[in-house]
């Protein structure tokens, strides 16, 4: 089965992106390489010689998350993959991920195939892919399967999924039709995507042993920059599924005193 990894990246993570298209070559150098360069000007120099480039400009709302993933599998598609690996630029692949979500695509119950993550504290970042198991200790959050083992999610774990690290094959991301390119900005495209997938009736299955190691960067929790575009993708999604996503940072901008419920939708207060 052709694979071909599909990478989101800008300026802000090019260290990160570097060290994963190294150890991306390194640990599957058959696969296809696909990088959507998300910033205003493409990067130079480029990132990785052997990698495909694609450039995606940013929307009037900011960086397009999702129409740059669509853009990405449809390059990938057109070069003859068979199987697409997501990975965002911080996330490097320990040997097996390529293998085992391969593995996972050929099942016949195949469907949105996910992966654990872990990650890395500051300071802590492999040199070589032998450093890399010693590193391994999967976020508590979602489910940790044996390798080689496939865990079915329940309906209410689509909620987990992540878009940090997952596969599938190309005839199910036409199923589920991609992203939903409405989606600009931070958050809530991934929870969209897994959703359609569910109303699609598309298993989501945990990967046992399809790990990738998440490296450190600075973050905010709640993501205060993130602000405008939670509450404009929320609203999005509520619209569409009846709910809202996100609802951890929700709460914690509410309490905050950033945002309130209207009667319809949350919305900024004066101090927020």
């Amino acid at each position: 089965m052709k694979r071909a990894l599909v990478t989101l990246a800008s300026e802000s993570r090019r260290a990160h992106a570097e060290r994963q298209q190294r150890f991306a070559e390194i640990v599957d150098p058959r696969a296809d390489r696909i990088i959507v360069w998300l910033d205003d000007t493409t990067p130079r120099p480029q990132l990785s010689s052997s990698a495909h480039l694609i450039h995606h400009a940013p929307g009037v709302d900011g960086l397009r998350l999702a129409s740059a993933r669509n853009a990405g599998a449809d390059a990938a598609r057109d070069r003859g993959a068979e199987l697409l690996v997501f990975l965002d630029a911080d996330c490097l692949p320990l040997p097996d991920l390529f293998t085992r979500y391969e593995q996972a695509a050929g099942e016949p119950a195949t469907g949105l195939l996910c992966g654990p993550v872990s990650y890395l504290a500051e300071g802590t970042t492999p040199d070589t892919v032998a450093e890399m198991p010693a590193l391994v200790a999967p976020h508590p959050a979602r489910p940790d399967p044996r390798s080689g083992e496939l865990s079915v999610a329940t309906a209410r774990e689509y909620d987990l999924f992540w878009s940090l690290s997952f596969a599938l094959t190309v005839a199910t991301w036409e199923r589920i039709g991609g992203f939903d390119a409405a989606f600009e900005g931070y958050g809530g495209e991934d929870t969209d995507f897994a959703y359609r997938a569910r109303a699609a009736g598309i298993p989501l299955h945990w990967v046992g042993g399809a790990h990738a190691l998440h490296q450190y960067h600075a973050t905010s929790s709640p993501p205060w920059q993130h602000l405008d575009d939670i509450l404009r993708n929320g609203h999005l999604f509520a619209e569409r599924w009846g709910v809202w996503p996100m609802s951890g940072w929700i709460d914690a901008f509410a309490a905050g005193g950033a945002i309130r419920w209207d009667g319809v939708r949350w919305v900024r207060t004066r101090a927020g």
